[in-house]
């Protein structure tokens, strides 16, 4: 911690374990302003499925970064460090605190950790290397790898073609390893971050907040939502937006590929193994306070860390 740079908190958890309230609650003790760090909030359309923050919240305590793409559009992690650290200066300039909000892990990682200045995927090449594996195979492709980049060869396995195209990708867009290029990151973001993350003590608890909120969802019109979505010819199943948990699944029943009960059930499983891979992220976070859910004294807990 350096104590010489300005104050940032990040507020971390599972889907369904409380981030929002216990934020509102933090921005009307402390001169905070919010930061979403939501894959899916940023999609303009999409509010019931992802639990976007009412208009009630909003005004109480608004968001930034939600609303700011359509469901057609790409958004990558790099896109995201980059506005995020601009809206991070904003709030710091106006004498406020950022607060970072959100359950998408590698959004934060990248903010915190800084990222390798990798180039951007290349369709061109991609073909070149598809057609090569088409023709020799991948194992082929994978020995090729060994030879620029022993270190990413060892941990990726001929049978992971996405992974190993990447790989050679990067060699081939760049003349430099995978290797080399991710040692060569990005700063970290220059705050003295407090890192809290919040989950209910008994995982059994949050898998019961995860179907019921999926359940209300249903209630608020979440069909309806995502019905409105499949009327436009530019969204379909393969984009990230409508691979959102809940939103595949509605989309597949609205299809007439599996039934209305399927798509409960598969889009609460969904949401649980989201929170499940969350969890595993935030188990392994370096210099993170945990708070439970229910807990009373979350806010005081944070304003007086």
């Amino acid at each position: 911690m350096d104590n010489d740079l300005p104050l940032a908190i990040s507020l971390m958890g599972p889907t369904a374990s409380g981030k929002t309230a216990l934020a509102i609650e933090l921005c009307q003790r402390m001169p905070c302003e919010i930061i979403s760090v939501d894959s899916a909030l940023i999609y303009k359309g999409m509010d019931i499925g992802t639990a976007k923050p009412t208009v009630e919240e909003l005004t109480q305590a608004p968001h930034r970064l939600i609303d700011i793409k359509d469901p057609a559009e790409i958004y990558s992690v790099a896109e995201f460090r980059t506005d995020a650290l601009r809206e991070m200066q904003d709030i710091q300039q106006r004498g406020n605190i950022p607060l970072l909000v959100g359950g998408t892990m590698m959004y934060f990682k990248a903010l915190i950790e800084g990222l390798s200045p990798l180039p951007e995927a290349d369709s061109t090449i991609r073909a070149e290397l598809a057609a090569e594996a088409e023709q020799y195979g991948w194992q082929h492709l994978h020995e090729q790898l060994t030879d620029v980049d022993p270190i990413s060869a060892k941990r990726i396995h001929p049978n992971d073609p996405q992974r190993l195209t990447r790989a050679l990708e990067v060699y081939r867009m760049s003349g430099k390893s995978l290797t080399e290029l991710s040692e060569n990151k990005l700063p970290p973001i220059p705050y003295n971050l407090q890192q809290f993350a919040i989950a209910p003590q008994d995982r059994s608890v949050l898998h019961d907040r995860i179907a019921q909120r999926f359940e209300q969802m249903l209630q608020q019109g979440f069909e309806q939502e995502v019905a409105e979505l499949r009327k436009r010819a530019n969204l379909h199943l393969d984009l990230p937006s409508i691979r959102c948990v809940g939103y595949r699944q509605m989309w597949q029943y609205l299809d007439g590929q599996i039934t209305k009960d399927d798509m409960i059930f598969r889009g609460i499983a969904a949401t649980r193994q989201l929170a499940k891979r969350q969890l595993t992220w935030l188990r392994g976070w370096q210099n993170v306070q945990w708070l439970d859910t229910f807990a009373e004294n979350n806010a005081e807990h944070i304003q007086n860390s």
